[in-house]
């Protein structure tokens, strides 16, 4: 089993990188703990991450807690691991899942939630449905708080959730830049640098 990152690179052994491997875990980890809403969201965000590298989770129960196992999907037929089919069985990686290291989901969202809150007393309507968004992005796809969140997390939120998810009018979008300083203005006051577009505009 590849347990830590041996090229230096980034990656393990089994090809799977190991910023991955932290997000599935984590994301199963939330996936436990929250509402069944909350925990469908979760659970296909860590799937559709782990697909596009080509492997599949599996909780196994153990008498010591259980264990989250990251397949290879050509390992599995109909969801069940084909033993004939393993050609190197320190590609599949397993974290145990202690539910006393388990972070409470509910807690990063409700903090995710008073920055929100926060946008909304100090900059109006506009930017905290901006702020909304962005926190219904880090609490739901990455199950981290807002303080957390890098320059990577803001990209993708910018040119994937926020126009396909967050449904914005045209005052939200043409503010957005400024909302994502404000999020993070409220935060610490430090942050991921946010670009603007050439033309002034966001999205």
């Amino acid at each position: 089993m590849a347990e830590k990152d041996s090229t230096g690179s980034g990656t393990t052994a089994d090809g799977l990188p190991t910023d991955v491997i932290e997000t599935v875990e984590r994301l199963t980890r939330h996936a436990r703990r929250a509402d069944e809403e909350r925990t469908a969201g979760l659970r296909d965000r860590r799937d559709e991450l782990l697909a596009e590298h080509g492997f599949e989770a599996r909780i196994r129960s153990e008498r010591d807690g259980d264990v989250l196992v990251c397949y290879p999907t050509g390992w599995l037929d109909d969801g069940e691991v084909v033993f004939d089919r393993i050609d190197d069985r320190s590609r599949a990686v397993e974290r145990p899942l202690d539910p006393e290291t388990d972070a409470d989901w509910e807690t990063i969202d409700a903090d995710n939630r008073r920055i929100v809150d926060m946008v909304e007393e100090r900059y109006g309507p506009v930017h905290a449905a901006n702020a909304a968004a962005f926190a219904d992005f880090m609490s739901n796809h990455h199950a981290l708080r807002i303080a957390d969140a890098t320059a990577d997390h803001v990209a993708e939120f910018r040119a994937e959730y926020f126009p396909r998810n967050a449904f914005p009018d045209d005052e939200q979008r043409a503010v957005l830049s400024e909302s994502l300083e404000h999020v993070f203005e409220v935060v610490d006051g430090e942050g991921p640098p946010i670009e603007r577009e050439a033309d002034g505009s966001d999205v």
